[in-house]
């Protein structure tokens, strides 16, 4: 690749008191490249911008300037430090044909994948990690959209995610702005932009943010996308009128219950079958609450609340089949149901009961601050407890303290015993929890 920047020297800017490195380009696209820099001992990501990316968009430095006066949301943003443009003999030193500007960012760590790598089938990654990225993207535009900004861009392309975790870093925030500005050139992602705005009846903003969340959580969850099925397939050629038909004038949700008209094909949209069934029915109806009616009016889609509740109960639920180890989600923990992987019975599960909802007894769900308090919004970053498989017998369940404080358990036997901090209690031998937080009770 031809890079804007050399790789290798040190470079100066204006509003930068010592000269910045550039150490390697990291990538491009349509608006730019990315470079890993180091600023005085810090390593950090610099985009900048072709010319013909600022011509089209002139507001764009303003932005810039507007978010980082703003801040993050939260720390999942790689959001913008500094707007940078480049002194007159760095321009004439590097032969720049418009001394244009760039931006300095966090860099991405190397567990951090792109999205798309997922999409695509290229790393593997646990439902419970890629529902957890789902619950993250929710509860990162939630914050965003809180501070009264729009993103206007979710897409694949702008999401990082560790397969690990599901924690996930949103790039690209250049495309920030004020809700209800209509400054910019940004329209979206093709297939990611919200019917009103590929019809030019709206502009981009939260509603159509809302809109391209749910489409990055299906992509994300069955990996296909959620309007390509029969009517794409009658198409024979996918230019840009047919796109308008099929994403625009027209738009049909796969799944739709009232108009079949655009139903997968088995043989060509198979991953969409075989994945839409293991989700519970509350999660697949937000999908249908935004795919259906939201298509057309765009204050009927689910909300980024109603996301992070949904994802986080369906996490909840999570149950491992005894027969081939897949991850399972059913509707009622309690009630009897076949794995969607190898059709076995699943077990009836032991369940957790807490002030606030259940959790399923199975190895590496977790308990939260959330589940004891039904003040508390749901967040999946700092667990209390961890469900734990013992380390020479799988068979037994242990729910493991990590909190700072004690917990005081009752078990079968009828005695009395103290968890201390970081230790685990046998779940099998358990009656009741007693914890500072509120208690546990375990049934099946």
């Amino acid at each position: 690749m031809n890079w804007i920047l050399p790789e290798g020297q040190s470079l100066d800017f204006e509003g930068l008191s010592t000269p910045l490195t550039v150490i390697r380009g990291l990538g491009g696209g349509g608006q730019g490249q990315v470079f890993e820099v180091d600023v005085a001992g810090e390593r950090l990501a610099l985009k900048w911008y072709f010319p013909n990316c600022l011509m089209r968009d002139p507001y764009l430095p303003k932005r810039l300037q507007e978010s980082i006066r703003a801040t993050a949301p939260n720390s999942d943003f790689l959001w913008p430090i500094a707007l940078l443009r480049p002194t007159a003999a760095t321009a004439a030193a590097i032969n720049l044909s418009e001394p244009g500007c760039g931006y300095l960012m966090g860099l991405r760590p190397i567990n951090f994948l792109g999205a798309i790598e997922h999409y695509s089938g290229r790393i593997e990654i646990s439902l419970k990690s890629v529902l957890r990225a789902g619950f993250f993207l929710a509860d990162d535009f939630h914050d965003l959209h809180s501070k009264g900004l729009c993103y206007k861009d979710i897409s694949l392309g702008n999401i990082f995610l560790d397969p690990a975790t599901g924690s996930i870093l949103i790039c690209d925030n250049d495309n920030v702005d004020i809700d209800g500005h209509e400054l910019s050139s940004v329209l979206g992602t093709p297939g990611f932009i919200s019917p009103e705005v590929l019809m030019g009846q709206a502009r981009p903003g939260t509603n159509s943010d809302l809109y391209s969340l749910a489409v990055l959580l299906f992509r994300l969850l069955t990996r296909h996308d959620p309007l390509k099925g029969q009517m794409e397939l009658a198409i024979d050629c996918l230019d840009e009128p047919a796109r308008r038909r099929l994403y625009g004038e027209d738009p049909v949700f796969i799944f739709d219950p009232a108009d079949q008209r655009n139903r997968p094909n088995l043989q060509y949209h198979g991953a969409a079958l075989m994945t839409w069934p293991i989700y519970p029915l509350d999660l697949q109806q937000l999908f249908l609450q935004t795919f259906c009616a939201g298509l057309k009016s765009p204050a009927k889609r689910a909300l980024t609340g109603q996301w992070k509740e949904v994802l986080a109960k369906t996490i909840d639920r999570r149950q491992l089949c005894l027969q081939c180890g897949q991850e399972n989600f059913p509707n009622e923990p309690a009630t009897p149901t076949e794995c969607w992987h190898c059709g076995k019975p699943l077990n009836k599960p032991q369940i957790l009961r807490l002030a606030n909802g259940a959790v399923t007894v199975s190895a590496d769900n977790d308990l939260f601050p959330h589940h004891f308090d039904n003040l508390k919004p749901p967040q999946l970053k700092e667990p209390v407890a961890q469900v734990l498989q013992h380390p020479t017998d799988p068979s037994i369940l242990g729910l493991k303290n990590l909190s700072n404080e004690s917990w005081t358990a009752i078990l079968t036997n009828g005695t009395k015993t103290t968890i201390e901090a970081g230790k685990t209690c046998n779940l099998a031998a358990l009656i009741q929890l007693y914890t500072p937080m509120g208690d546990v009770i375990p049934t099946i």
